[in-house]
């Protein structure tokens, strides 16, 4: 059984709209699994397929800004953790430091709003704190990639919905 299938079975009581919120804010699927979702599965308009989709997205944002720090602060009294958050930390400014030293926000932007995978806001949300970027400007440049994310992978389903139909 698929992931997607054990998800949906998981949400079948749930209505529709929330489960569509559901599936946006979880860190596997986020907005660019909630969306075709909600659509090719749920019959759910675009537009509100869109918005439940960058609400569920958008809700674990707040939470991971504020909390990673102080997390991994303290889980890295423990070694196992400590040696997880050096690579970790290592890893992410040798192969993005560049980027995000040269565009900053902007850096931040884009790379939430490519809708590929392991882009998006949660890993948004872990590049904003490994480069020390304040959460006053971490949210609207996550928010606006969220956005961009969203209007691209709407229009994607409705261009594969529409080439389904013709089929």
């Amino acid at each position: 059984m698929s992931l997607e299938v054990l998800v949906l079975d998981l949400l079948s009581s749930v209505p529709h709209w929330l489960a569509t919120v559901i599936i946006g804010a979880m860190p596997i699927f986020e907005l660019r699994g909630a969306i075709p979702i909600a659509m090719g599965i749920y019959g759910m308009h675009p537009v509100a397929a869109f918005m439940f989709a960058v609400l569920g997205n958008m809700i674990p944002v707040v939470p991971l800004l504020l909390y990673l720090y102080p997390v991994s602060t303290y889980l890295r009294k423990y070694t196992i953790f400590d040696h997880f958050f050096s690579w970790l930390f290592g890893r992410t400014h040798r192969n993005h430091s560049e980027r995000f030293e040269k565009y900053g926000i902007l850096a931040l932007t884009i790379f939430v709003a490519i809708p590929l995978p392991v882009t998006g806001a949660w890993t948004g949300c872990a590049a904003a704190f490994v480069f020390g970027i304040k959460f006053q400007h971490a949210l609207p440049a996550i928010f606006a990639g969220v956005l961009i994310a969203g209007v691209i992978v709407s229009a994607v389903t409705l261009t594969g919905i529409s080439l389904l139909d013709i089929i």
